[in-house]
């Protein structure tokens, strides 16, 4: 089930909330409900959740 993570993790496009899973992983990407924009999960060294615009997919992704 998604929750809102304790300290807001938000859209880094239009600052809407993001819902990530309890059990979510680093690497993981969470799509903003709001405007569609794919983020990476990444994890602070204190445990705390951060996200950065995910990557593009290339053209030999997968090769």
């Amino acid at each position: 089930m998604p929750v809102i993570a304790d300290k807001a993790v938000v859209c880094l496009v239009c600052d809407s909330p993001l819902a990530i899973d309890g059990d979510a992983e680093k690497g993981e990407i969470i799509e903003c409900s709001a405007c569609g924009q794919e983020h990476e999960l990444t994890v602070a060294a204190d445990g705390v959740y951060e996200v950065c615009i995910a990557p593009e997919v290339e053209e030999d992704w997968g090769e």
